[in-house]
C-alpha cells in the first residue's frame, strides 16, 4: 500500500463529513468564543492517540501474539461494520449515538469521533504489514488528520453551504468506498492465511 492510499484509507475511516453533525450538536451549548478552541483540542488529542497506536502498534501485536492475517481479517470486519453504519446510519444521533450536553472532553469527539477503533485497527494493520515504513504511515496519518481537521474546523460553513442532505449523501459515498476497502482487506487476510497454512 502506498502512502497516499494509506492516507486516503485513514481519511475515509475518520469520516469528517459524517462527523460534522455530531460536532455541531456537541458544540451547540458551548460558548461561541470557545468552540474553535475545544475543536482544536479534541483534534490534537485524537492525533496523539493515533500516533501512540502507530508507534506502539508492533509492541501491542507482539504482546498479544497476534498474526498479521488475524489483524487484516479483524480490521476488514471492523471497517465493513463502520462502512455499513455510514451507509445506513442509526435513526437518531448519527454514527456515534445521541450527543450529551455540556462541553465535550475526549469522548465522543476525539475518541471515537476522529480516533475510533477502526482507525486504530487500520494503524495496527499498517505497522504490522510493513514495519519498516513507520515514517510513511506517520505521514499518511498526518495528511489524513490535516484534511479531517480542515473539514471539521469549517463544519459550520460546510453545513450551511452544502446542507444536511448533501453531507448525508457524501457520507454514504464514503461509506461505500470504505466497504469496498474493507472487503479487499478481509480477502487479503484470508488469502495470506490460506498461503501460510500447511
Amino acid at each position: 500500500m502506498t502512502t497516499l492510499s494509506a492516507g486516503i484509507l485513514l481519511f475515509l475511516i475518520m469520516d469528517p463529513l459524517g462527523n460534522i453533525p455530531l460536532f455541531l450538536s456537541l458544540l451547540k451549548d458551548v460558548p461561541p468564543s470557545r468552540r474553535r478552541l475545544v475543536m482544536v483540542r479534541e483534534l490534537v488529542i485524537a492525533l496523539g492517540v493515533l500516533l501512540v497506536f502507530l508507534i506502539g502498534g508492533q509492541h501491542i501485536l507482539h504482546l498479544l501474539q497476534l498474526k498479521q492475517e488475524s489483524i487484516s481479517i479483524a480490521g476488514g470486519i471492523v471497517l465493513f461494520l463502520i462502512g455499513i453504519r455510514m451507509v445506513f446510519p442509526p435513526v437518531e444521533g448519527g454514527i456515534f449515538g445521541k450527543a450529551e450536553g455540556g462541553e465535550p472532553f475526549i469522548v465522543p469527539m476525539a475518541i471515537p469521533g476522529v480516533a475510533g477503533p477502526s482507525a486504530m485497527a487500520a494503524l495496527l494493520l499498517l505497522t504490522n504489514s510493513s514495519p519498516g515504513r513507520t515514517a510513511d504511515w506517520a505521514l499518511a496519518l498526518l495528511l489524513a488528520w490535516l484534511a479531517t481537521s480542515v473539514i471539521l474546523l469549517s463544519s459550520t460553513y460546510l453545513f450551511r453551504w452544502l446542507g444536511e442532505s448533501v453531507l448525508t449523501a457524501l457520507e454514504r459515498v464514503m461509506g461505500m468506498l470504505l466497504i469496498a476497502l474493507s472487503v479487499q482487506m478481509f480477502m487479503g487476510g484470508v488469502e495470506a492465511f490460506l498461503k501460510a497454512s500447511p
